[in-house]
């Protein structure tokens, strides 16, 4: 169980979300666990989200909820610049997102299974989500991660879970507040790239604690379905899952000196292999690596993907 008074920094980006707003706060208001703070980063909303923070923070009262300006550069450098934000009283952090709903118990599970690793090494939470349509109608789960256990072996070529889903520790969050400066392709991939890359531990958690909602907006981020399956093969063919690579590359090269000398070395072997083989020699690298996909039919696109070069 975590310790008494776990604090937990949850930092959320927004854009334009009064739509949903309103029933996530609620749901956070609703935790289990008590020692929580609320940051939130608004990337220049211009319809009534800002007005919505205004109403809680003033009920909630300015040690429960902060509201500041984002820097208006996407999504992904708004998460990561929250989690560079000082926060000096908090053990744990937690990205959240601005139209899901929270179970009750969500930090407090979270909480249960990364406090026995304690603080000394970088620990990373993430798990399922239940999608749900527009108006909260259950559409089904995201796709379950099984065996074998998540690695940096998995994390060079698939993302693990949404950033939604993550909380992590403060070994973790220092490692992954580097990203501000740096232009990896997602914050939820990078935070399991470089917790991972360092040695570090991710529990995936099968049991889904929050209802993520699908819309259009957001088409992809279930992953599971069958829109999101033909945009992923469209980009691996057309060059997007060359490029994302390229640029997640070089963000773990430009902190390669944080990572195991074992997943450097990876590392290593994963840029020789992006940088270009024969097709032969690059289906060979890739099976003999040890890089793994969850799923039988994703591990063969990684094959295919390697011997077209496309890695």
């Amino acid at each position: 169980m975590p310790r008494q008074g776990a604090r937990v920094a949850i930092l959320m980006g927004t854009y334009n979300g009064e739509r949903h707003l309103s029933e996530q706060l609620d749901s956070i208001a609703r935790q289990e666990h008590r020692e929580w703070t609320l940051t939130v980063s608004d990337d220049g909303s211009s319809d009534g989200t800002l007005e919505i923070l205004a109403r809680y923070r003033k009920d909630w009262g300015p040690d429960r909820l902060k509201v500041i300006e984002g820097p208006c550069g996407g999504f992904c450098r708004n998460f990561l610049s929250l989690a560079d934000l000082p926060a000096p009283d908090a053990g744990y952090f937690a990205w959240a997102d601005q139209d899901d709903v929270w179970l009750p118990d969500k930090l407090r599970r979270a909480l249960r299974l990364l406090s026995p690793l304690g603080q000394d090494m970088p620990a990373l939470y993430c798990g399922r989500t239940a999608i749900v349509d527009d108006g909260g109608a259950k559409l089904g789960l995201s796709p379950l991660r099984s065996a074998p256990p998540p690695s940096f072996l998995n994390a060079l070529v698939q993302s693990l879970a949404g950033a939604n889903t993550m909380t992590f520790n403060i070994p973790a969050r220092e490692l992954i507040r580097a990203g501000k400066a740096l232009r990896p392709v997602s914050h939820d991939w990078w935070a399991y790239q470089i917790v991972t890359g360092s040695g570090g531990q991710a529990v995936y958690d099968h049991r889904p604690m929050l209802r993520y909602r699908q819309h259009g907006g957001n088409l992809i981020g279930s992953n599971g379905s069958a829109a999101a399956l033909l945009q992923r093969v469209k980009r691996a063919w057309t060059g997007g899952f060359r490029e994302m690579n390229a640029r997640n590359i070089e963000a773990l090269e430009a902190m390669a000196d944080r990572l195991t000398p074992e997943n450097r070395e990876r590392l290593k072997a994963f840029a020789r292999l992006h940088q270009g083989q024969g097709r032969l020699q690059s289906l060979k690298a890739v099976w003999r690596s040890g890089l793994f996909r969850r799923s039988l039919f994703q591990q063969l696109s990684l094959y295919l993907g390697a011997f077209m070069r496309r890695v």
